[in-house]
């Protein structure tokens, strides 16, 4: 069997329940193949080194920069697949029909958003938060778009549906991680960053915080639920009141 393989069996990734997962999977496996190609090689070539008797060293480009420049092009390839698989979730854009959804991270808790019958998030405003007292996200009170806002302490997703995640923070640098789903994102104060992926799988996956973001840090999880599109609607209307 091979060495991989025996490594695959002993620390297995968690399960894949995303539609990137798979090619992000199999370009970690390439890479590192990859790099056990190499770790033989340095080693075959320092063995024939301390074993084979000396001879004068001969000038020879091929023999000298040819390993080099291969190597600079196989990492160079892997390089540009890399950021290929990264801006797929990133920097394209989702589709105009995924959900839209808000996760917001503060000392130490998730909160999600959703929009609402009208389709668009409510303004928000510092002033306005309250984490004690029903509003943790600050929203306008005096906005009619954030009236039908739904705030949840956790993520609910329709299953094989695109959502497109709003991503922010509050007070410091959060790390939010689902790896069931292959996503690990910074959220930074001030600035809002956008991430997209298709839930493929039903169940319950942990919300982590990958960053140290205070004494707190160990309590900051939240589940992520992947239901069907009928059980998604149903629990939508429960949380607006319908």
């Amino acid at each position: 069997m091979p060495t991989l393989h025996i490594f695959a069996a002993l620390w297995p990734l968690p399960g894949d329940a995303s539609a990137h997962g798979p090619t992000l999977d199999q370009h970690l496996l390439l890479n590192l193949w990859i790099a056990l190609g190499l770790l033989t090689l340095v080693h075959v070539i320092l063995l024939t080194g301390l074993t084979l008797r000396r001879a004068a060293p001969a000038k020879n480009w091929v023999v000298e920069y040819l390993p080099l420049t291969l190597l600079a092009l196989v990492f160079a390839g892997l390089t540009l697949k890399a950021e290929r698989l990264w801006a797929a979730t990133r920097y394209t854009g989702a589709s105009l029909t995924a959900l839209q959804v808000e996760v917001t991270g503060m000392q130490f808790a998730w909160y999600v958003r959703y929009p609402g019958m009208d389709a668009t998030f409510g303004r928000t405003m510092p002033k306005f938060v309250e984490p004690g007292a029903g509003n943790p996200l600050g929203i306008d009170p005096s906005d009619e778009h954030g009236t039908d806002d739904i705030v949840s302490s956790e993520l609910v997703l329709p299953l094989d549906r695109e959502v497109d995640i709003k991503l922010e923070a509050l007070d410091v640098m959060h790390g939010f991680a689902i790896p069931e789903m292959r996503l690990k994102q910074n959220a930074i104060p001030g600035q809002t960053t956008h991430l997209h992926f298709t839930p493929t799988k039903t169940g319950t996956y942990a919300i982590l915080c990958t960053q140290l973001c205070g004494l707190g840090h160990y309590r900051m999880q939240a589940n992520l639920r992947v239901v069907t599109p009928e059980a998604f609607a149903a629990w939508l209307a429960v949380k607006a009141g319908r």
